[in-house]
Formats: structure tokens, C-alpha cells, sequence
């Protein structure tokens, strides 16, 4: 899958933690994943405590970091509320 389209998997929802950046319209941060690979997790152990979560939704989390390290232009698919 192209990073364009793992991209697709990150989106903001101003009524979750605050418009942060989370996965497919989910209770779970893009940081927490991050925070979760950094503190030695391996995905295997982030997928079980996740059952909905994907391969490709932790390669999305690590493929949004980069881009905003590299400084490229991000923007996350902003869910419309409905409201």
C-alpha cells in the first residue's frame, strides 16, 4: 500500500482527544501507537491489546511521524460530526 493511502488511515475528529490525530476514526491516538513502538513494543503486542487495529494502521502511524519530522505537508482526513 502506497503511503498515501496508509495516510488515509489517520484522521481528526475534533470531538476525540481534542482533534489529535487518530487511528481510522478510533478511541486510539497516533502518539499512543508511537509512544507504544518507542517504549519497545512490538506490533504483534500493540494488535493484541487492539483487536480492530491493523498492520497497516501502525504502518500509517509510523509513516504520519516521518512526514512531520521530514516537515512535508500532512493533513489528515478531517471526519465531518455530523453535527
Amino acid at each position: 500500500m502506497d503511503e498515501n493511502k496508509l495516510l488515509e488511515r489517520i484522521t481528526v475528529n475534533p470531538k476525540i482527544f481534542g482533534g489529535k490525530p487518530i487511528i481510522r476514526g478510533r478511541r486510539l491516538a497516533v502518539e499512543h501507537v508511537l509512544g507504544m513502538l518507542a517504549a519497545g513494543d512490538p506490533p504483534e503486542t500493540i494488535l493484541a491489546g487492539y483487536p480492530w487495529l491493523e498492520t497497516d494502521d501502525i504502518k500509517a502511524c509510523l509513516v504520519y511521524a516521518r512526514r512531520l519530522v521530514s516537515h512535508e505537508r500532512v493533513e489528515p482526513f478531517l471526519m465531518d460530526t455530523g453535527t
